[in-house]
């Protein structure tokens, strides 16, 4: 077994990690995040999402956020997709400047029905038009795929049903897609049983995962993607963003977390550990709450026990 030797991680935080918080979070403190996980090394930051407000309130300053992250100096070559869900997403976020956006399907019919009100084979027909004209802007697609270990409303989800629609969106013209574990219900097993089904028609690496923590299982989760070869990975600072469909648990991976297992593997991520667990801390504290990060908050311990 040989293991990749450089890992990109995609830090979720700004989008997916603050999209549900309920109480309004500064546009100010948006940017601030990016900035600070820039400099801590993170090279891919899913900045917001062009989403109408009505559903997504907290995202309504898109525009702003995208202003700011422009102002930033000497970023590094730092990447900022956004989300987009329609032509009119799409759009917006051109106008705003966005250099790569991302759509997100299900591999599940009852999720896709539930969520978006159309079939799976409906929702993908949806995307086309939208990676057709980001293609004409040279704007780079990512593709993300919802309930690969499993759905809230239909319980198992084949590992079949995940490669057909993660091969559609990259025969599309995604460059990457990211396989998510939406209930965090996977295990390292059919973890593997899912990617190696996806890989027979995706390049490894144009894969990513994108695992919940729900059960406790997304670093368990991480450590089997590595073993089958996979070198992307989501995660959110601090733990940031919960699961809508289990109240009260944990949603996506730590940051920290995820870079304290490639780091003790010998597995290059270009990311520093403690200023990252330092900006868990302070996004954490922006919050109002504790890291939910279990590293981030050993390290803090540590630090406190030193000073």
């Amino acid at each position: 077994m040989t293991l990749p030797r450089n890992v990109r991680i995609v830090d979720v935080s700004p989008r997916d990690g603050l999209q549900n918080e309920k109480q309004s979070v500064p546009t100010a403190t948006k940017i601030e995040l990016v900035r600070r996980l820039g400099a801590a090394g993170v090279k891919a930051i899913e900045a917001t999402s062009f989403v109408s407000p009505r559903w997504v309130p907290q995202m309504a300053d898109n525009a702003e956020v995208m202003a700011g992250i422009a102002a930033l100096q000497g970023d590094g070559g730092i990447s900022y997709p956004v989300l987009v869900p329609n032509l009119q997403g799409l759009e917006a976020a051109l106008a705003a400047g966005a250099r790569e956006v991302a759509v997100f399907g299900a591999a599940s019919e009852a999720f896709s029905q539930k969520n978006i009100n159309c079939s799976i084979a409906e929702s993908l027909e949806r995307f086309r038009p939208v990676i057709e004209a980001a293609k004409q802007a040279e704007v780079k697609v990512r593709g993300y795929v919802s309930c690969v270990l499993g759905c809230p409303y239909q319980g198992e989800v084949a590992p079949q049903a995940v490669a057909e629609v993660a091969r559609a969106l990259f025969e599309m013209g995604c460059y990457e897609v990211s396989l998510g574990d939406t209930i965090g219900a996977g295990t390292p097993e059919k973890t593997k049983a899912m990617i190696e089904a996806v890989a027979r028609h995706l390049p490894l690496k144009k894969i990513a995962g994108h695992y919940h923590d729900t059960f406790g299982m997304a670093v368990a989760n991480i450590y089997a993607s590595l073993q089958c070869g996979v070198s992307t990975f989501d995660s959110s600072v601090a733990g940031l963003g919960g699961c809508p469909y289990s109240p009260g648990a944990s949603g996506n991976v730590a940051t920290e977390d995820v870079v304290y297992l490639l780091d003790g593997l010998g597995i290059d991520s270009g990311i520093d550990l403690a200023a990252l667990a330092a900006t868990g801390a302070w996004i954490s504290a922006e919050l109002g709450r504790g890291s939910n990060s279990r590293v981030g908050r050993a390290l803090l311990a540590s630090a406190a026990k030193q000073a």
